[in-house]
């Protein structure tokens, strides 16, 4: 009789303190996901500027406040998602004043300038874009003729854009005799390592795992060579790795070529299916 009331009475402290520990294990990985986004890459350096508030409940993250436009709302929404803990994300973030119509000039530039935000083999705070009925111009700083040559390359294939002229200046010295443009040598590095499935990108600055997967899940998003390809977008210490399907063997190419171009990423591992 005495085993059994001990038994039970342990039973009902072994559950009192499972009942206990539950919530506050919940409400600690509630602030870690809250502390996470604050301290990410993303929040550091894209959202900066834009008034954020993030509250996450049982791994259920909301976020309120306003930014500048449509994609810092889908990159913070991105951000969160991606980290650890995180079950969904209530998405209630407002733009300031009014966004531009869809397929308007104001609405292109917006789409050119997000982007070129992204890469880091462009100049992105060093180019104006303008557009007129579809037509994009470039017009700024160009470190040599490589980064030009991808800059119009990558304003080209973003939705809407019809056509790109490319205004931006290069050092005369900036490039030599033979050299291959920035676009050129990435086209060389996937022919070669495309049937290996990967390719290996230039080392960058430490950037956490779930800003490198919203930046290349957003960059993915706004190409319009990838915009509607099935996608899932994994990172593990800077190593992206792409599943999902493609229409063909050169979109599948290009979705390894934009994302290895994303701030942060070390290596993309491309599992995806060509349909």
């Amino acid at each position: 009789m005495k085993k059994t009331r001990y038994r039970l009475a342990l039973t009902v402290t072994m559950a009192s303190l499972f009942f206990i520990n539950v919530p506050l294990f919940a409400s600690e990985t509630d602030d870690r996901i809250e502390s996470s986004a604050k301290e990410s890459y993303v929040f550091k350096t894209y959202l900066k500027g834009d008034d954020i508030t993030i509250e996450s409940k049982d791994g259920v993250a909301t976020l309120t406040g306003t930014v500048s436009d449509e994609s810092h709302r889908s990159l913070a929404q991105e951000t969160v998602a991606s980290l650890p803990g995180v079950a969904s994300v209530e998405n209630k973030l407002e733009e300031k004043g009014e966004a531009p119509a869809a397929k308007t000039d104001a609405w292109l530039v917006s789409k050119v300038q997000a982007a070129l935000l992204f890469h880091r083999d462009v100049n992105a705070t060093e180019i104006d874009v303008l557009a007129k009925d579809g037509s994009v111009t470039l017009r700024g700083k160009a470190t040599s003729m490589a980064q030009k040559d991808l800059t119009t390359e990558y304003a080209k294939d973003v939705d809407g854009v019809k056509d790109v002229n490319n205004e931006m200046t290069v050092p005369t010295d900036a490039m030599k005799p033979g050299e291959k443009t920035m676009g050129q040598a990435m086209d060389t590095m996937g022919e070669k390592l495309g049937a290996m499935g990967h390719t290996i990108g230039v080392m960058t600055e430490s950037i956490d795992d779930a800003s490198i997967t919203a930046l290349a899940k957003t960059t993915l998003l706004y190409h319009r060579s990838t915009s509607a390809i099935n996608t899932t977008v994994k990172t593990e210490d800077g190593v992206v790795t792409l599943d999902g399907k493609a229409m063909n063997e050169a979109e599948k190419g290009l979705a390894t070529k934009f994302v290895s171009d994303v701030y942060g990423v070390k290596m993309v591992v491309n599992n995806m299916t060509v349909e």
